[in-house]
């Protein structure tokens, strides 16, 4: 059986995560950049999803690189947040594949 989708805000935490650890201003900041800022979170909202993630084990707690700021926490995909990336990835194309076949994005 097929998981259900993920929440935007969930897929794009995962896919702020797929090249490499961040940090919740990291994430932050890569969510904007692959939005184009029509995404923006709060802090709240980011450290709510965080925990959830944790909890689900999607994304884990990462080692911090050398010199780097002890208070900051990096975080990182597990295989099954990469699964599940991957999963909503592909179905997410599907969408965009059916909406392309309706030319749903032919200019008005």
């Amino acid at each position: 059986m097929s998981q259900p989708p993920l929440s935007p805000i969930t897929y794009h935490v995962l896919l702020a995560l797929a090249d490499e650890a961040r940090h919740g201003y990291g994430i932050l900041k890569e969510i904007e950049a692959v939005t184009g800022g029509s995404l923006t979170l709060e802090t709240g909202t980011l450290y709510a999803a965080i925990r959830r993630l944790r909890s689900e084990g999607l994304i884990e707690a990462a080692a911090s690189e050398p010199g780097a700021d002890a208070r900051r926490k990096n975080y990182r995909l597990t295989p099954e947040g990469r699964t599940a990336l991957r999963s909503e990835t592909r179905r997410l194309a599907q969408v965009l594949l059916a909406a392309r076949a309706k030319e749903v994005l032919r200019p008005s």
